[in-house]
């Protein structure tokens, strides 16, 4: 399990390490085809920021090489906001006075067919709290079965769950999991996650361990940018992502940065701020470090950044995101997990994108593909 590698892995010594790469480091990082994780940590580090044009270009050459022009594209549907965790930074906090909402099946329908509306759309994210009592597997499996003849790929992003309900899910039609760890520094973790199963820290790491078990199509990785040094995590992510190609190697995999603003209502207040120079650096920097894995940014980004790095080295995108439960058709006026700072619709990302030169894709496998010819 991850848990065990990571306890070798100091942070302190890690952060340290970070910030004395020098430039030397960082010319012998862009030398390489293949960069490991010291180089990684060169490539992410302050010494790096005079080398970001270059960065780019090598992330546009690496992506156009794995991904040619083509931007995926998917929409999130929060299902339920029932939570049952105090997450300090979370808008779905049990402790929140807010009305809860569970989807009955004829609201989900009723989602489903609104989002298809939208656009296109084949690639679809279920979103829940974190309440297996009133929103478990029994639960999720219902509405991956009810959504199966809308969407041909359904990702989920829920509790962590146990290596045969991934399996289980596996057969409800479930292709892929994302699930953020929130920040690797155990120290701390507790902090930010008082109450809940999510305070249990090795059930929430290993449960990636557990996805790759369940043999599970694609995992989706991600750190909370405002929690700790930044840096020091998204390093403890690359050091988990080659862990895990080691060992679930036929897996694919992808990778987030969302990034957590400050709150103008006197909510919680990011420890550390992570601007977008420095998110196009870790950007490049992951493609860079692994030409294969998926980037991923979601409608938390800002449409003129968005835009700018599609052609740079993203490769997945959220598009007219609704962050509250049945946000799209039901209660479209409910509280949100967060606000979004994209807010355009998705036919407009999707002329955005063409107007660009890229391709957004709604549909980038099918099983007729598989199928063997006559």
């Amino acid at each position: 399990m991850f848990s065990d590698e990571l306890e070798k892995i100091s942070w302190e010594e890690t952060t340290k390490a970070i910030y004395s790469k020098t430039d030397a480091d960082v010319r012998r990082a862009l030398s390489k085809e293949h960069c490991d994780v010291n180089d990684f940590m060169a490539l992410i580090s302050p010494a790096a920021a005079p080398y970001l044009e270059t960065m780019a270009r090598l992330s546009r050459k690496y992506t156009m090489e794995r991904f040619g022009k083509t931007i995926s594209m998917f929409v999130p549907l929060y299902i339920t906001n029932s939570c049952t965790n105090s997450c300090v930074y979370c808008g779905f906090n049990h402790n929140n006075p807010m009305k809860r909402t569970i989807l009955t099946e004829e609201e989900m329908v009723n989602e489903y067919k609104a989002i298809k509306k939208l656009a296109p759309f084949e690639n679809l994210l279920l979103v829940t709290g974190e309440n297996p009592a009133k929103a478990g597997v029994d639960y999720i499996e219902r509405a991956l079965l009810l959504a199966k003849p809308y969407f041909a790929n359904l990702q989920i992003e829920v509790m962590p769950l146990k290596a045969e309900e991934y399996e289980r899910l596996t057969h409800a039609g479930l292709n892929g999991v994302i699930c953020f760890q929130e920040t690797y520094n155990k120290a701390n973790y507790n902090i930010y996650h008082p109450r809940g199963m999510k305070s249990k820290f090795e059930w929430r790491v290993n449960g990636f361990d557990r996805m790759g078990q369940a043999g599970v199509h694609k995992i989706g990785m991600g750190v909370l940018i405002g929690l700790e040094e930044w840096r020091t995590d998204i390093t403890m992510m690359a050091y988990h992502l080659r862990y895990l190609q080691k060992h679930y190697w036929k897996t694919k995999y992808s990778v987030n940065f969302p990034r957590m603003r400050p709150s103008e209502n006197g909510g919680f207040q990011p420890n550390v701020v992570m601007n977008d120079r420095e998110l196009a650096q870790v950007t490049f920097a992951m493609r860079i470090f692994d030409h294969d894995v998926d980037i991923s940014y979601s409608t938390r980004e800002s449409a003129a950044f968005r835009n700018h790095m599609a052609t740079l080295g993203v490769t997945t995108m959220s598009a007219e995101s609704k962050t509250e439960p049945g946000g799209y058709f039901t209660y479209p006026q409910a509280l949100e997990q967060f606000h979004v700072s994209d807010e355009r619709k998705a036919v407009e990302v999707d002329a955005a994108l063409r107007s660009l030169g890229r391709i957004p894709v709604y549909k980038d496998w099918d099983t007729a593909l598989t199928l063997p010819q006559c």
